[in-house]
């Protein structure tokens, strides 16, 4: 009996430590932003015993004080999580919803024609934000500390103020002649009426107020009591239609990310209410049957612009809300779908266009952050407030610039939106629906490395995710090449080949015309992609953040 008594305390001493080695770790902490503070909010979080899930509340939160053009408590987003403990996924919607009072012709006129501006300037064009609810969810469910600590930071930036960037006056100067018709977010992000200079410290001690009632409160400091009130009265007297029940009603949702697999790639992406999942997967279903490394430059960047279109086609015509309409995933992610698409695309040198649309708007406004942190665990957010400013519109007393996200919606069937992207009666304004969205946070894992990524962009955000994962699937550079990569983007209407000046060459570029295709360059580029890779093998992280924006990919 002895020898096996030995046998067995030397297995109980030993099976911890294989279990352990068999599981490897991050050998540090990577989180990439799209501004340094937040990134350094973020780690100090990390710093204090925080896990992945709260570094990300602060990191959210942080955005919304320094970066009040991209995102804030007004608006909504998603939070993609991976728990390490146990390999659970799920995407935390925290996306806007119309008010309970919004109709389907709210923005038309009596002629059935869109009016100018009414779903993007002022009150009206607001949803009902969903961020606050998302950090306090993401807090109470999955971080190891009280909001009081994980909002710490961003508290302390909007009370005691920070230095405006280049950047903070760039977009304040482009939205300057909008926003004088705001007098309470001119009172706040301007100076005497004048942009704040690079340097200058902005303090806004009401959204300071607002995320302390976030700490003692949790979600019913800002759905309920006071702020809601102020919320409600401020929209109610600028001409929208929010009501206090609108806000008691909100909820996050926890949705089953859309996976799918390319090469031997494993993609785990956002789901509806956000389009950007399924489009990434079918897109790269359908170039999963190309073998794109035999391809000169011109012929691969073809095929991959014709699974755009082709997927884009699929979005404007089937997607919305999942609990307001049936939406088929199952197929539109299905290889076998996908192969009979890359029959259609071969069978016509170019697919006809049924109907024009404007081109796409700009594509640096919303927010991207990555994180992981030493057990494994991660999040990929997008979150924003739509185009810069949002609706522009703040309601007195609570430091929130709101949404107009409501210009999300199918304002009209096939009428394009700010982005340019058309919509089907599945996209259709219903009262609690939430609008279908672009924003693509993804994981990606192969047997190497994991990578945590997405980006800001508006419609060309899925296209951009897609091109990083192309590299990353094909082994071609590193962290910063893929956040730098010069892009291009279709999405099926307006028949466009949007793109940055460096991404295509002269040859290449007469190449494509002569094959039909239409070329606009995007002078000032667009996207700000953020992400953090983790080398499994090594347990080294690198954080990235886009050399186009001011972020921080910072590893600790």
């Amino acid at each position: 009996m002895l020898p096996l008594l030995r046998f067995l305390i030397f297995l109980i001493a030993v099976l911890p430590l294989t279990s352990w080695a068999a599981e490897p770790r991050p050998a540090a902490a990577g989180i990439a932003s799209a501004h340094p503070l937040a990134t350094q909010a973020g780690h100090e979080v990390l710093a204090r015993g925080g896990n992945a899930f709260d570094a990300a509340v602060a990191v959210a939160a942080a955005l919304a004080v320094v970066e009040p053009y991209n995102s804030g408590l007004g608006g909504g987003g998603f939070f993609l999580l991976h728990r390490a403990r146990d390999g659970f996924e799920v995407m935390i919607d925290a996306r806007e919803r119309a008010p309970l009072a919004a109709t389907r012709d709210m923005y038309l006129n009596r002629e059935g024609r869109p009016v100018p501006g009414l779903s993007i300037d002022g009150a009206l064009a607001a949803g009902i934000p969903g961020t606050p609810a998302g950090l306090t969810h993401l807090a109470e469910k999955y971080g190891n500390l009280p909001l009081k600590q994980s909002l710490a930071p961003a508290i302390r930036l909007a009370r005691d103020g920070f230095p405006v960037t280049l950047q903070y006056g760039k977009m304040t100067l482009r939205q300057h002649d909008r926003l004088e018709n705001f007098p309470e977010t001119v009172r706040v992000f301007f100076h005497n009426g004048f942009i704040y200079g690079a340097g200058k410290r902005l303090r806004q001690p009401e959204l300071a107020r607002t995320l302390e009632h976030l700490v003692a409160k949790g979600r019913e400091g800002f759905y309920g009591g006071d702020i809601a009130r102020r919320l409600v009265d401020g929209v109610r007297a600028a001409g929208g239609i929010w009501s206090m029940k609108d806000l008691a009603d909100y909820r996050v949702i926890e949705r089953e990310p859309v996976r799918g697999v390319y090469r031997n790639v494993r993609i785990t992406s956002a789901p509806l209410p956000s389009s950007g999942g399924i489009v990434l997967v079918e897109m790269l279903n359908i170039l999963q049957g190309f073998d794109l490394d035999s391809l000169d430059k011109a012929q691969r960047d073809q095929t991959i612009i014709e699974a755009m279109r082709f997927a884009y086609r699929d979005r404007a015509r089937y997607l919305g809300d999942p609990d307001f309409v049936s939406v088929d995933v199952p197929r539109l992610i299905d290889p076998a779908y996908a192969a009979k698409l890359r029959e259609e695309m071969r069978g016509r040198e170019k697919p006809p266009v049924v109907a024009p649309a404007k081109a796409a708007g700009e594509g640096a406004n919303t927010t991207h952050f990555s994180v992981i942190d030493r057990e494994g665990n991660r999040v990929a957010a997008t979150l924003s407030l739509n185009t810069p400013f949002g609706s522009g519109f703040m309601p007195p007393g609570t430091g929130v610039v709101l949404n107009n996200e409501m210009d999300d919606f199918a304002v009209k069937p096939d009428v394009p939106n700010t982005y340019g992207l058309v919509g089907s009666d599945a996209n259709a304004i219903a009262p609690g629906k939430r609008p279908l969205s672009s924003m693509t946070p993804t994981f990606l894992e192969n047997d190497d490395a994991v990578m945590v990524l997405g980006t800001p962009g508006g419609s060309r955000i899925i296209s951009m995710v897609l091109l990083a994962t192309l590299e990353f699937a094909h082994a071609h550079g590193g962290p910063m090449e893929w956040v730098s990569l010069p892009r291009f983007h279709h999405q099926y209407l307006p028949d466009i080949v949007a793109h940055e000046p460096r991404a295509f060459d002269k040859a290449e570029t007469q190449a494509l015309e002569q094959r039909g295709y239409r070329l606009e360059a995007v002078r000032d580029g667009y996207g700000n992609m953020q992400l953090v890779t983790w080398y499994k093998k090594t347990g080294r992280v690198e954080a990235a953040s886009d050399p186009r924006g001011e972020g921080r990919g910072l590893v600790k």
